[in-house]
């Protein structure tokens, strides 16, 4: 089917009303008028999507979703994954002064991976998103006290791994794009996604969170430098552990974990037992100073497929968290939409907090990875 393009969003411009058409509609799922709704609320501007495709580009003209997001002097700075006409995931950028309204989106890719000299179609990619290679999903980890924004993604070389590259917050704040060579942190020959780095140190270590099932596994580091052969050793089998919970399977992390002061606020991808198709999101809280224990998990999905622009475009019924920050006391959770929409919920930090702990006690079961 030929892809189509839309007109593009101006970063000012708020919408009334949700779009009607998308670009490269693949299926459509109708939303239900009747489910449960969890008690715990992220409520969705009507100026959603925030970012959508844009015709003037052709390196962003099929698709714009899944962002990383990172708090920078009061302002909101993105990394959003953008397809194009060549069919190729590259990264853009764009930030907000409030949180819910584009402020500024550049009309060029800002990053793009780059490990192979070869250009070939890859089947894993295209069935994580639509791409025919390049890099995916960026979470965005701003470090506490060192300048660095550190970057992991899925990189579509020989099937689909964790990569990561940094650049320093005084060349993204400037528009320099001097990214650090990337590293694959992934064995290769096989599939690996959705890792995410702590913003801090925990006990002195840098910690990544490779996998949530079927338990919370974290590998802690000296340093963020891999050198040749030097990987992380994950597995990950979508089980919940539990078969009253809503989940049937789990897909993994979200954004990176927000240190809150009742512990690490992770959000993860799950698909519903009883509304199968779908991608919704959960929420955990981890203990600060273990987080492979859980403090509390959500009874009921906080963020689900409702709108049209979530349910109409290349991937139907898809809401996919990659980037969250705490701006003025509120939560801002930024998601990507039906695989082709940036969009954006947010709620009151501490009802939403209050609200989670009224939820269930943890289900996964927890353990610790072996330190290097």
């Amino acid at each position: 089917m030929p892809r189509q393009s839309v007109k593009k969003q101006e970063g000012n411009t708020s919408r009334k009303t949700a779009p009607r058409k998308t670009v490269r509609t693949r299926s459509k799922i109708v939303v239900r008028s009747e489910k449960k709704i969890s008690p715990i609320k992220l409520s969705k501007p009507e100026a959603n999507p925030i970012i959508s495709p844009s015709a003037e580009n052709s390196w962003e003209a099929w698709q714009t979703f899944n962002p990383g997001a990172a708090l920078i002097k009061d302002k909101v700075h993105f990394l959003y994954r953008a397809i194009g006409d060549d069919g190729i995931s590259r990264f853009g950028y764009a930030s907000s002064e409030n949180g819910l309204v584009i402020s500024e989106r550049l009309h060029y890719p800002v990053y793009e991976h780059i490990l192979t000299n070869k250009r070939v179609f890859n089947p894993y990619s295209f069935a994580s998103g639509g791409s025919f290679g390049g890099s995916e999903d960026p979470r965005i980890t701003n470090m506490e006290n060192e300048g660095i924004l550190y970057v992991t993604y899925t990189a579509c070389d020989d099937g689909l791994g964790v990569a990561l590259t940094h650049i320093s917050e005084e060349d993204m704040l400037n528009k320099r794009w001097r990214w650090s060579p990337p590293v694959l942190i992934s064995p290769p020959g096989e599939t690996h996604k959705n890792w995410v780095i702590f913003p801090e140190k925990i006990n002195g270590r840098y910690a990544i969170l490779h996998s949530i099932t079927p338990k919370i596994l974290i590998e802690y580091r000296d340093t963020l430098e891999f050198k040749d052969d030097d990987y992380i050793r994950s597995r990950h089998d979508g089980t919940n552990g539990e078969k009253k919970r809503w989940e049937s399977w789990i897909r993994g992390a979200g954004a990176p974990p927000i240190k809150t002061k009742e512990g690490w606020l992770l959000f993860y991808h799950a698909m519903d037992k009883n509304d199968p198709g779908k991608y919704k999101v959960g929420a955990i809280l981890l203990d600060l100073n273990d987080p492979s224990k859980i403090l509390y998990r959500s009874p009921e999905p906080v963020l689900e497929p409702e709108k049209e622009y979530e349910n109409n475009g290349f991937k139907a019924g898809i809401v996919y968290v990659s980037g969250a920050v705490i701006k003025d006391g509120k939560l801002f959770v930024y998601y990507g939409a039906a695989d082709n929409y940036v969009s954006v919920a947010y709620a009151n930090l501490e009802t939403f907090l209050s609200e989670l702990m009224k939820g269930e006690k943890p289900a996964f079961k927890t353990g610790k990875a072996k330190k290097k």
